[in-house]
This record gives C-alpha cells, structure tokens and sequence, in this order.
C-alpha cells in the first residue's frame, strides 16, 4: 500500500481555508508571537484543528497559525512552534516545514530567543544567525524523501547570504543595531551549566537555544531559502552568586523586543 502523504494532507485541508499562496512563512519563538498581530487580515487557525499537526506546549508560545498581509506580501506565521524536548519526534518537530513546501513556500524566517554566549553580546540585542552548530538529533536521519530533497543535502550556507544583505541594510536604514553570530541548538529542557557555555563558545557559537536548527535543516534540503534571527534573553557569560536562568525572564526579554523584530521582519517581507 502506497505511504499516505500527510503534508499534503494538511497543506490541502490550509489551502481550503485561505485565499492565495504566501510564498514567505515566518516560525515565531518564545515570546516574540506578538510579531502576529502585525500580520493584516489575518485568518488564525489553532494548530488543535489542522490535521496531523501538533499542539504546542511550550511557555510562551500560543498555538496558532496564521494567514495574512504582512509588508503587503501575503505570509504563513507559526505563532509558536514545537520542540524535541515537549517529547515530540523530529519529524513532528519539522512537520510544519515540509507543510509549507508544498503549499508553495519559498521563503523562510525563523526566530528565537536564545541565551547570549559572546560577551558583547546584551539582554534585547538582536542577533542574525549566520551559521549554526546542531547538538541536536538531524531531522533527515531515516529515508530520505526525495520529493524534497536529496539524501545529503549541502548546509555550507544554511542561512541566506543574500537575505542577511538585505536584513543588514533594511536595519542599518532604520536605526536598529544588529550583531551577527552563530547559533548553537541543543535538546533541552534544561538550561546549560555555566562550564556549558563556555564550553561552546570555546567551540565558536555566540548564542544558544533548543530550537530553529532542525527547521532549518529540513527547509534547506527541501529548498527554501532561511533568514534567522535570535533575541538575546540573558548573558550566559555573567554568572553572579543570585544568577538563575528563569523562563519568565527570558519571555519578558522576547517581548520587549518583539516590536523592533516585527518592523524588520514586515519590511524584510515585504522585498522578497
């Protein structure tokens, strides 16, 4: 018996719910859902009543997806993605990827909030992520689907050059400091032990966090183009005798800058 295709499945049952093909998708992180209510004639579907997604479980991040106009482009937002450690599998994880590959996504912006580990680096500074170093199960390993992609799919530039430009300039124009850096993804649910950090900034990453790099991963080998952005929510490198890390604090820190985000991304948008 033939595999049923649950992406296109779900793509379907989305295409009956909208008008139009966004060819941008945007995955929002902890905290920075705010982004959403950017996002012009929006129609809000929660993940609870699309077929074969999951449900999102994590602090901070509402459940829903969402179409509409954003920089007058017609886009798809995750208000809120999954993890592997809520115990999901990384095909669960990635679902939502290749769901968009077949509904004609072309384009895709991923942001998070993530832990600072370069030491220039301050709470509220926006991050570009130019690479990434994976600690994480890859989403590939298994058969390979090649109506996506082939079965070993080139990660040399990751993260779009030419899109980084254009996020440079769009920031550089409006006033907005940006640093760039690598981002480091690891299981989770715990936060990393101080020798942790320095640990992996000895290994090259500037921030680090428990999500992005497997969407972005299966979004290369299926052939959209990534821009990724992390928010820095604490500094990983400034330990104090009362320091803790704290989920609440990290969500407060994405949101104070989820509105210098949502101007970029809108505009970022709106030029693809």
């Amino acid at each position: 018996m033939e595999k049923r295709d649950t992406y296109q499945e779900t793509a379907n049952y989305l295409a009956s719910r909208i008008t139009g093909s966004p060819e941008t998708a945007i995955i929002l992180g902890s905290g920075l859902g705010a982004l959403a209510d950017s996002i012009e004639e929006a129609t809000v579907i929660p993940y609870r009543g699309i077929p074969h997604f999951p449900h999102a479980t994590a602090t901070g991040h509402k459940g829903n997806l969402i179409f509409g106009r954003l920089g007058g482009k017609q886009v798809l937002a995750m208000q809120g993605r999954f993890h592997y450690y809520e115990g999901y599998t990384m095909q669960q994880v990635t679902f939502p990827v290749r769901v968009m590959q077949r509904l004609g996504v072309r384009n895709l912006l991923v942001s998070n909030a993530a832990g600072g580990i370069n030491e220039t680096f301050h709470i509220g500074d926006l991050m570009i992520i130019r690479d990434h170093i994976n600690m994480m199960p890859n989403p590939l390993i298994g058969v390979n689907d090649e109506s996506f992609g082939t079965r070993f799919p080139d990660m040399t530039r990751a993260y779009d050059r030419d899109l980084i430009r254009l996020a440079e300039e769009i920031a550089d124009r409006r006033g907005v400091p940006l640093k760039k850096g690598v981002y480091v993804g690891l299981t989770g649910p715990s936060y990393e032990t101080p020798a942790e950090y320095a640990f992996y900034g000895k290994a090259g990453g500037d921030a680090i966090g428990m999500s992005t790099v497997p969407e972005v991963i299966v979004a290369r080998h299926a052939g959209l183009r990534v821009f990724g952005m992390s928010v820095i929510t604490n500094e990983g490198y400034h330990f104090t005798d009362d320091f803790v890390n704290d989920a609440d604090d990290v969500i407060r820190a994405a949101h104070a800058a989820a509105t210098t985000m949502a101007a970029l991304f809108g505009e970022l948008t709106g030029r693809l």
